[in-house]
């Protein structure tokens, strides 16, 4: 009897993992850390094409996602969970503004990228506090960059500038 082999290629998938990921905390969690003993009221929206047009031309930064994860602060303030594109993946992060528009704090949530993760340096986001939709937030000029973490620095400082137009857009008069 004559053997035969059949050779069939077996495909490989590989599956591609970040080489970093590091999830630090929850929104709830954030909002706890940010805003303590405050309660908060969802008020999510739904840009519309006006309000993302003007969103973009106030903070020269595109808009990725229309909709907006806003909460109304009980002591005053909002807060919004948003996130950025890092190198390859995007970085979730939350930005605390008071009553009259100024940063009062920005975290980090996750961090997935395998260079860059020292945005969550404490030092580092202090930078932000106390700007405003008037602040130019440039990095390297307003905003100090980090060696190695360029792209995520660039990145979650235009977010913050974009999320800082989005709430002269949307919450500035309320």
């Amino acid at each position: 009897m004559d053997a035969r082999f059949l050779f069939v290629p077996i495909a490989t998938v590989a599956i591609m993992l970040p080489a970093h990921a590091t999830v630090y905390m929850s929104v709830e969690q954030a909002q706890a850390l940010m805003f303590p003993g405050a309660g908060f009221s969802p008020d999510f929206r739904t840009l519309t094409a006006a309000q993302a047009a003007a969103i973009e031309k106030a903070s020269g930064t595109n808009v990725l996602n229309r909709e907006v994860k806003l909460w109304k602060v009980s002591t005053g303030g909002w807060f919004i969970a948003d996130e950025v594109v890092g190198k390859h993946d995007f970085i979730p992060f939350v930005l605390g503004i008071d009553a009259n528009g100024a940063v009062t704090d920005v975290e980090i949530l996750e961090y997935r990228e395998a260079y860059g993760g020292d945005v969550r340096n404490p030092k580092w986001r202090a930078q932000f506090v106390g700007k405003s939709r008037a602040s130019a937030l440039k990095l390297t000029q307003d905003i100090q960059n980090i060696s190695g973490a360029t792209l995520s620095s660039k990145h979650i400082t235009d977010g913050v500038r974009r999320l800082l137009s989005t709430y002269a857009v949307l919450l500035a008069n309320i």
